[in-house]
């Protein structure tokens, strides 16, 4: 808030006690991490830094997507545009066993995970599910564990989701260690579209170069592919030196993820000097993505790493993908069903919440009043919470109102998803913000299309 809001503002215990809240709940979840004995960065709601980097790449032509989380140069894989896309798409495993031991693996924070090491999933029945639902998937995954651990499975998983969705694009995810020419000819006859490579930056040598190898073998056999790996605080330059391999193998792509740590071995995060972003989400949930909190940097090392490689001419596509952007299928999946289920509330089709413009306490009567003289109707009122709700298309027009002594009245905006609650959908608010504070929130176009749904994704 600037200084000179904070001067013209007068008391509002009603908005201050709304702020408030989700401030603590956020405090207390905080508290709780620390005290698993993780480290956080010192707090930076800011975030300068990736704000420019983000500014950086939109002049040179990245597409920067759902609410800043996903940042794209060159065309996404259909995976990529599916996954926090309108479209149904969906990953399956074989088995959580893999033959790598990569300190940083999230897999052993999933629910059942011992179990399905030594049990294999029911790919089988998964898909016959997902065949019997109204959309057929976009895109099927299949990923792990080491899906290559069971080379027969893994080609009869394709030939089964090829069959049961021949319009679907499929992709495999694998370390490509295990890969040899019979079995790429065997997986691309079976209906495989992509492969994805996990490349790893402390492999040996002559790992590297098996990997490479394999790479290129790839390339003559299946129509895509990538690589999607981490990337590590730190390991600038041998990062640099991968993505010129890359190139020089001639994918067609690199996802680079937000390092994560997923709650299980911080003594290895602590040995390397890292910590977690603060705060870890921008809006705080119950999120399923088992890549539990972000590091610190890593992010900011991702975008730097996209200008580079554009600065340098490759020609490889690049994807920034954040843990944010993870989270961001699942809030999709909650909200967008219920876009238009009430009048007061939007679908923002950057970050996919439902927001409703707020007014609180005495700034409520003016707000109503400038709201009704120009033709805005619905409003909701909740004299509990002391809270007048709108939708945000009239944000600008309430923030005309003047309230005590002419001052500027004080506006929020809700953060919501939707949650069953006796057999029927029910907001749940999860965080209220001031307008002043979030400069991300569009005034009078929070219901704008996404790039996917206007067309305008090159896809491959």
């Amino acid at each position: 808030m600037s200084k000179l809001s904070a001067i013209l503002q007068v008391d509002n215990p009603a908005l201050d006690r709304a702020i408030d809240l989700y401030r603590d709940i956020a405090s207390d979840h905080m508290r709780a991490l620390s005290s698993t004995g993780v480290a956080f960065a010192p707090c930076d709601e800011v975030r300068a830094g990736r704000r420019e980097l983000l500014e950086q790449l939109r002049r040179v032509g990245a597409r920067v997507r759902n609410g800043g989380a996903s940042v794209a140069l060159g065309p996404l894989s259909r995976g990529c545009v599916a996954c926090t896309g309108s479209c149904t798409s969906r990953s399956y495993a074989l088995t959580n066993n893999c033959h790598r031991d990569c300190w940083f693996c999230f897999n052993p924070n999933q629910e059942k995970f011992a179990y399905y090491c030594e049990h294999p999933f029911p790919w089988r029945r998964q898909l016959d599910l997902l065949a019997q639902e109204d959309a057929h998937p976009a895109c099927v995954a299949l990923t792990g564990g080491e899906p290559l651990l069971m080379p027969d499975e893994a080609c009869a998983f394709f030939a089964r989701a090829s069959e049961l969705f021949p319009d679907a694009h499929l992709r495999l995810y694998t370390s490509g260690d295990l890969l040899d020419e019979a079995l790429l000819v065997r997986l691309r006859e079976a209906g495989l579209d992509e492969v994805r490579f996990s490349a790893k930056q402390d492999d040996p040598p002559h790992l590297v170069e098996k990997v490479f190898a394999n790479m290129a073998l790839a390339k003559r056999v299946v129509p895509t592919v990538m690589v999607e790996m981490p990337v590590i605080p730190g390991t600038e330059k041998q990062m640099q030196g991968l993505l010129q391999r890359f190139e020089e193998v001639g994918i067609d792509g690199v996802n680079l993820l937000e390092f994560t740590y997923a709650m299980w071995n911080w003594e290895v995060y602590e040995s390397l000097g890292l910590a977690l972003k603060n705060p870890p989400y921008p809006v705080f949930y119950d999120y399923v993505y088992a890549g539990s909190l972000a590091v610190q940097g890593s992010e900011e090392l991702c975008l730097r790493l996209m200008l580079w490689a554009h600065d340098r001419g490759l020609g490889l596509a690049m994807h920034y993908c954040s843990l944010e952007n993870k989270h961001r299928a699942q809030i999709r999946n909650l909200t967008e069903p219920y876009a238009r289920i009430n009048k007061c509330y939007a679908f923002d089709y950057d970050d996919f919440f439902l927001k409703t413009a707020l007014a609180f306490g005495p700034d409520r009567a003016p707000v109503r009043s400038v709201l009704k003289a120009r033709g805005c109707t619905e409003l909701l009122e909740d004299d509990e919470s002391d809270a007048t709700s709108f939708h945000p298309r009239w944000l600008s027009v309430a923030a005309k109102a003047k309230g005590a002594a002419g001052r500027p009245v004080q506006l929020c905006v809700s953060y919501n998803v939707v949650v069953e609650g006796d057999g029927a959908p029910v907001f749940r608010e999860l965080k209220v913000e001031r307008v002043s504070d979030a400069p991300s929130v569009r005034l009078d176009d929070v219901t704008s299309r996404d790039d996917e749904a206007a067309g305008t994704l090159q896809s491959f």
